[in-house]
């Protein structure tokens, strides 16, 4: 009857049950994102997570990553190497499950890696999905193993090509023109991000270079994310000292440094296992709820506030402000794969304590920095209460000057 009527048919012969990498090579977005810049860019950043995660675990100290002039992009590390023995249950080398199939990894018993940015077991497998070809070089167990694949499937088995004294994994890969509106890496874009995981990752080099332009990087920050504060502030006129403290309660490492500038604008990032969460999340609020409250309590405990200023607003007291934050956690809620917002709640809660306490502490042990911080809030207080009557004053004026008033009522 359906048909009749020009709708199509919708019974169990239409349900599709998509097999292998096929979802990510239908529905990509999905994924990475899109098939944008933004997307293409996101591979490389999943490829180099897996480096990262490997630095986390103690294992490895340096990633190459090199843009190709085919539009390639080769991204090397030091690390333990990808297994390459034969999986048991699937009875395929575990390179190959790892880089064939979806939610396969090591990251999800937590005894190999105890801190990681990848959770999901899809990383790399996504990658090699959107590849027009990948080749993954393994070096492990005194040798050189290779395996080469084309849009996600091997075209050929793991080979061991030769002997090595070195461990690492290098990954290859093309990315598929059919499914990228553009092959065009930005070097900027990548040396953003890698400048990133310098400053979140003290002690690690990360060297990135350009083969059509000539152009390379090299970043390795032993500041930490005191440094990193100290860049975002590079071109401005600074008011403090880079404030830096670190803590871990309950298995979460809290890593916050904040620097106050002249300027208007608050400059804040937030990480979660050196994933950017440009969304923030649970950290991000925990932060700014307990920066509100410790200027406003340490305001009021030194009679820095007049009886008209009861309260500083959060945005008082980030005015002005470059900040990071970086969480480091077993069990990270990202919502979505493209890991942009951090759900966990209870890291809201250990964040907002562990940035009271040592915020708190700092301020205390430093009253020039304190007071600094709080009359740059007071000002930023000031000019927005003095704005708010200006607009009032301006809406009064405009609801007066009709000229429908009765002669005795006009203003």
């Amino acid at each position: 009857m359906t048909e009749d009527k020009g709708i199509p048919a919708y019974n169990e012969e239409q349900i599709q049950v998509l097999e292998g990498l096929e979802p990510v090579q239908r529905r990509p977005g999905m994924y990475i994102g899109s098939t944008g810049p933004r997307g293409l860019h996101h591979l490389v950043y999943e490829v180099v997570d897996n480096s990262v995660d490997e630095a986390l675990a103690g294992a490895c100290d340096r990633i190459d990553v090199v843009i190709h002039a085919d539009a390639s992009v080769t991204v090397r590390d030091n690390g333990r190497g990808i297994p390459v023995g034969i999986h048991a249950s699937q009875g395929r080398p575990a390179l190959e499950v790892v880089m064939t199939t979806l939610h396969a990894g090591g990251k999800f018993d937590g005894a190999s890696y105890k801190v990681s940015g990848g959770l999901h077991g899809v990383g790399v497998s996504v990658v090699n999905a959107l590849s027009e070809w990948l080749e993954a070089l393994v070096e492990r167990d005194g040798g050189m193993f290779r395996q080469r694949y084309e849009r996600g499937t091997p075209v050929t088995d793991v080979v061991r090509v030769g002997p090595s004294s070195r461990t690492g994994t290098t990954v290859s890969f093309r990315p598929d023109p059919k499914v990228f509106e553009t092959l065009d890496f930005s070097f900027e874009t990548l040396s953003q991000r890698l400048r990133e995981l310098g400053f979140l990752n003290r002690g690690l080099t990360i060297d990135l270079k350009d083969e059509r332009s000539g152009q390379g990087v090299v970043y390795c920050y032993d500041g930490g994310l005191a440094a990193f504060v100290t860049y975002l502030n590079e071109n401005r006129t600074v008011l403090t000292a880079p404030i830096h403290f670190e803590q871990e309660r309950e298995g979460v490492v809290v890593d916050v440094a904040l620097q106050y500038n002249d300027g208007y604008v608050e400059s804040i990032f937030s990480f979660a296992n050196n994933i950017n969460t440009e969304e923030g999340g649970s950290h991000l609020s925990g932060f700014k709820s307990a920066l509100t409250r410790v200027i406003n309590d340490y305001a009021r405990r030194n009679n820095l506030l007049k009886k008209a200023e009861v309260t500083l607003s959060g945005e008082d007291v980030r005015e002005g402000l470059a900040a990071v934050i970086s969480v480091k956690l077993r069990e990270p809620q990202f919502e979505g794969q493209t890991k942009t917002r951090l759900g966990n709640s209870e890291v809201r809660g250990i964040v907002e304590s562990s940035v009271g306490e040592g915020l708190s502490t700092f301020l205390e042990e430093n009253p020039s920095v304190a007071r600094v911080a709080v009359e740059k809030a007071l000002q930023a207080s000031r000019s927005r209460e003095a704005a708010r009557k200006a607009r009032e004053l301006t809406r009064r004026k405009t609801a007066l000057d009709s000229g429908s008033l009765p002669g005795k009522l006009a203003d």
